[in-house]
């Protein structure tokens, strides 16, 4: 199980074996089943989980029962409302699980004894922000700048395996369009092959 977290480590920074023990000291395996909820809106986020299988969604409903997707967590992200993880405040995100999943939970208290104990996993933390505000500023801006064809089209250029593991209902919402609408992109996309 830690293999593959040690792994996503070392593909940014580089781990001895005192690491490696050390590291998996403060983490906890949790298994969570298709639909069973990691976090609901309005509790605090005590963990910040490492996906070593299966696949959740961040996700808030707005006041007319509308899910609008944040982020999809698979095997070797990170997940998390990270403010209210932080900030210790109620989150705005749900999070559950689209297939049976198996985590690696760390607390807040643990996160911060791990960046101590082991101060490469400060760098390896710092690298993995740096890398997620500029994913978020990218999406941002495709958001406001591309059409429904090209957030379609960048999506599964970016991880072309998604369409096998997600409905066309999550993709859409993911993309912020109508299910319709995605319908329509690909079959216009079969169309001019």
């Amino acid at each position: 199980m830690f293999n593959i977290l040690f792994n996503h480590i070392q593909e940014k920074v580089s781990l001895t074996e005192v690491d490696r023990l050390a590291i998996s000291r403060f983490f906890t395996p949790k298994k969570l089943r298709k639909r069973q909820y990691h976090l609901q809106e309005g509790e605090v986020c005590k963990y910040l989980a490492f996906v070593v299988k299966g696949l959740l969604r961040t996700y808030n409903v707005d006041g007319k029962g509308n899910e609008h997707m944040n982020v999809f967590g698979w095997e070797g992200w990170w997940i998390s409302d990270f403010n209210s993880f932080l900030s210790e405040e109620p989150a705005v995100f749900n999070i559950d699980a689209i297939e049976d999943c198996e985590l690696l939970l760390i607390s807040k208290a643990d996160y911060e004894a791990l960046t101590l104990a082991v101060p490469v996993m400060d760098r390896y933390f710092r690298i993995l922000y740096q890398n997620s505000i500029v994913t978020k500023e990218r999406r941002l801006m495709s958001s406001v700048t591309h059409t429904a064809e090209e957030k379609y089209l960048e999506l599964m250029e970016s991880n072309s395996k998604i369409a096998e593991r997600l409905s066309q209902n999550l993709i859409a919402s993911y993309l912020g369009i109508a299910p319709e609408t995605l319908s329509r992109i690909k079959k216009n996309l079969a169309l001019r092959k």
